[in-house]
């Protein structure tokens, strides 16, 4: 049995239950600058549970779709933001936890100009970019401590369009 997921345009409310999505929309909170720059504030929580914020480089290979969606992974120290250094769309694979478990696996396209942060404890894909150079600054936790889990799915679900 096949089982599929399709992608949808990543908005906000969609988005909420795993983490904020990062974007310039509607009225800047303040203009700074002598006026020139539109400040949209303090739109992540940054979670960490110990340890500090760091910036990391990822330079992840492209994918195609559809693709298949065999592991997903969660950092239960520490909130992990993506955004991208170039203006192309990437996939972002969320699923909601069930007792320590994920289930019902969701894909999320961006639109030029998004970044992600999911929240603490999220379950989700691994760094998708559709296009070269799948370049991205990662805000996430730089401490002690394994912040990773994984979890293989027992079969794969397909991701498409």
């Amino acid at each position: 049995m096949t089982r599929v997921v399709k992608i949808e345009a990543l908005t906000a409310d969609a988005f909420a239950p795993y983490g904020d999505l990062l974007e310039a929309s509607g009225t800047p909170d303040k203009w700074i600058n002598r006026g020139k720059c539109g400040r949209f504030h303090d739109r992540a929580r940054l979670d960490f549970s110990d340890g500090r914020a760091g910036i990391s480089i990822f330079r992840g290979e492209r994918e195609t779709l559809p693709l298949q969606l065999k592991m997903v992974e969660r950092h239960p120290a520490g909130s992990q933001a993506f955004v991208p250094m170039s203006a192309d769309p990437f996939l972002v694979v969320v699923a909601a936890d069930d007792a320590g478990v994920p289930v019902s696996p969701r894909a999320f396209l961006t639109a030029q100009g998004q970044a992600i942060n999911f929240h603490r404890g999220t379950w989700h894909g691994v760094l998708t970019p559709l296009a070269e150079p799948g370049l991205f600054a990662v805000v996430d936790r730089i401490g002690a401590g394994d912040n990773l889990e994984e979890h293989w799915f027992s079969e794969p679900y397909i991701i498409e369009h």
